[in-house]
């Protein structure tokens, strides 16, 4: 299939990119294959489109060199498909403020390129919107889950957000793939535990889990050693500001029939929920972190104010 119809619906029908507009894409030596695909359909609508490779980033919510964010912020629009995310960036947050509209591809592979920018965004974006009708009002959300999970969030005077990947209005931005309804919690206390998708592991293999426990939006404890140091490196520069606990999603992306291993796509999953630990400056939080570490929960139950929701279903005739 090639990298081509991914770029075809990313520009067109995600971006809507017009001729009279100026289209930057940023990627990385190891992401090149992805960012000139996009490169080359976005070069075939406007004259002023231009490309930028950096040497891939350390750290998840790196920021960019400074070259990098000035075209960002110089430019109409943006495609950011890099190897660690530059979602939750000032340098994204900053172009978009100023009314730069467009989307990153964090960790992005070709495989995942070619399989998840393969959905019906149209659908996506009706299915989000359902989900957020039936959470905006929320005073108290209860998740759990088969493998132990079970936490009540608060979101506060925070807003939910819709990551629907129509990035056509000025300022909007989406991760793409896309597919969920998010928040950054005003607080949250109980205990979720991954059984999906979560850097470094990947999936997880059946049976394996990830254990996190929540007091007054912080995380306390963290069973993994390998994400427990993580954190903890993180927080030798932030403090507590690494245990945040920064999002809860709610996948809505019906085209994603199972879990491949990316975060990604993997978040985006109907059927699925995801929290996060470290940074929500950029989903409408006031928490700066060098880390925002995502992890996938399967089979949850999802409680509006004491009342159970329906979740979006993966639809497995498009599979």
């Amino acid at each position: 299939m090639g990298l081509r119809p991914g770029a075809e619906t990313a520009v067109h029908q995600c971006l809507d990119l017009q001729p009279e507009e100026s289209c930057v894409v940023v990627t990385d030596d190891e992401r090149r294959p992805i960012g000139e695909a996009l490169y080359e359909v976005a070069a075939a609508v406007t004259d002023d489109a231009v490309l930028l490779t950096y040497p891939p980033g350390e750290e998840h919510g790196q920021e960019p060199p400074d070259p990098v964010a000035g075209a960002i912020k110089a430019s109409d629009t943006f495609l950011a498909p890099t190897t660690k995310s530059i979602s939750h960036t000032r340098a994204r947050s900053d172009a978009t403020d100023a009314g730069v509209r467009g989307a990153t591809l964090p960790g992005i592979t070709e495989a995942v390129f070619e399989q998840g920018l393969e959905a019906d965004y149209d659908r996506i974006r009706k299915t989000c919107e359902r989900v957020h009708q039936a959470v905006a009002d929320a005073d108290e959300i209860r998740v759990t889950a088969p493998a132990g999970t079970d936490i009540v969030v608060e979101p506060g005077d925070r807003e939910w957000r819709l990551d629907t990947g129509d990035v056509t209005e000025p300022g909007s931005f989406s991760n793409l793939p896309a597919g969920e309804v998010f928040i950054s919690p005003q607080t949250a206390t109980g205990r979720y535990v991954v059984d999906g998708t979560m850097r470094p592991y990947g999936r997880l293999e059946a049976g394996q889990t990830l254990a996190f426990e929540v007091e007054d939006g912080v995380v306390t404890d963290i069973e993994d050693g390998q994400i427990r140091e993580t954190v903890e490196g993180a927080a030798e520069s932030v403090g507590e500001a690494a245990y945040n606990l920064a999002e809860l999603g709610i996948g809505t992306n019906v085209a994603v029939t199972e879990l491949v291993g990316s975060v990604l796509l993997d978040e985006k999953a109907a059927g699925t929920v995801h929290f996060a630990i470290g940074d929500d400056a950029g989903i409408g939080g006031d928490t700066d972190a060098p880390i925002h570490l995502d992890g996938v929960i399967r089979d949850p139950t999802v409680f509006v104010d004491g009342e159970e929701i329906e979740l979006p279903a993966p639809d497995t005739t498009e599979a």
